[in-house]
This record gives structure tokens, sequence and C-alpha cells, in this order.
């Protein structure tokens, strides 16, 4: 039976909505060997418990700007600073081999994904509400007051880019969020368009 080509799926939205967890829980629930979450590159500093290669490839400025000039990035952004961008080999090949590819990413760097990948599948998640988004970001006591309000003003910028999404997720828990990813990806794998060979082999033509 042949193969549909992979989706790729570009989830992304302010520093605190729970973009990893629910996307750890996703993984975790689906088991699904035809998902694959793509490593980001990024200039900022491991933070207390990540790893190098699993949460992202943590690089010098200097070789992030050489990666940049020599094209091996998917796409890419400054954010609060610093660098992210997604390597590009990796992305492409999964998607070529019928794998599902799942971008993290900030806003900057989806509505670029976006331009270069329109047929890409974008989705926004959505705290419960700006409260508790900065209540999440003070409870991970990982960062400064002046940082923390950076990042809610980043957030606000965030929130104006939405309607450019083609789905929301609310994150209100994480269980149900998950669930609600999973339905998304479920149905974006159904799309006619999308099936083309397996109908004309279900039809025999």
């Amino acid at each position: 039976m042949s193969k549909r080509k992979g989706t790729l799926f570009v989830i992304s939205g302010p520093s605190g909505a729970g973009k990893g967890t629910v996307l750890k829980s996703f993984l975790e629930q689906s088991g699904n060997e035809d998902v694959f979450l793509s490593v980001s590159a990024t200039t900022r500093a491991p933070r207390a418990g990540e790893t190098d290669g699993v949460n992202y490839y943590y690089k010098t400025t200097e070789e992030f700007e050489s990666m940049i000039a020599n094209d091996q990035l998917f796409e890419w952004a400054s954010f609060c600073g610093n660098y992210y961008g997604t390597p590009k080999e990796p992305v492409l090949r999964m998607l070529e081999e019928g794998k599902d590819v799942i971008l993290e990413i900030e806003v900057q760097g989806a509505m670029k994904v976006k331009e270069a990948y329109p047929v890409g599948v974008t989705i926004f998640v959505l705290p419960p509400s700006f409260e508790e988004l900065r209540n999440r970001i003070v409870g991970r006591k990982t960062e400064s007051e002046e940082v923390i309000d950076q990042r809610l003003k980043t957030a606000a910028w965030e929130f104006t880019h939405i309607t450019n999404y083609d789905y929301i997720l609310l994150n209100d828990t994480v269980e149900d969020a998950s669930q609600r990813l999973k339905s998304i990806v479920e149905a974006e794998r159904c799309r006619v368009d999308k099936n083309l060979n397996l109908i004309e082999e279900v039809l025999g033509k």
C-alpha cells in the first residue's frame, strides 16, 4: 500500500502556555512511530534537567550564525536575546519517509515556516487566561522579574497572530489538551488531498 507523505505540524504559543508538556503527553499516549518531534537548535543556556540533542541542540552564537550562512536551517528566529531554529535536513527527510513531523517553535519561526511550507498545519497553544500564563512562568522560578515581564509583553504580541493559525489548542488541562492534539493529527491524516495514492489503489487505478 502506498505511503502518504508526512504532514508538518507547527505548534507554537507564548512561553508558559505548556507546549512542551502537552507534546510530551501526546507522544507518550500515541506511541506512534510515524511521529517525529523535531529538535530545535538554540543559543540559550540549558535549563536544569535539559539535555543537548534531546531538548535542544545548544549552539554558540558563532555556530548558529554559521548554520544560517550555510542554509542549514528550515527556519530561525531571534527571541528574548537568543537564536532559535530548526535544522532543515532531518525535517525534510522524515516528511519524505511518510512520518509526520512536529515543530515546537516560536511565533516568528512559525510564520516563516508557513511562508516556506504552506501545506503545513499550524496550531497555537492557548493558556486558560493571561493571569494563569503569568502564574505558570513565575512558578518555574527560572527567570528574573525583568525577564518575566519581557515574556509577558512578547506573549501579548504573539496573541495578535492567532488568526494566522489553522487551529487553537486550549491547554486547560494537559490530558484534555493532548487529546485535542491527537484529534487534530488524526483528522489531518484523513484528508483527501493527503491520501490520493491510497484512493487510486483502492479504486484500482
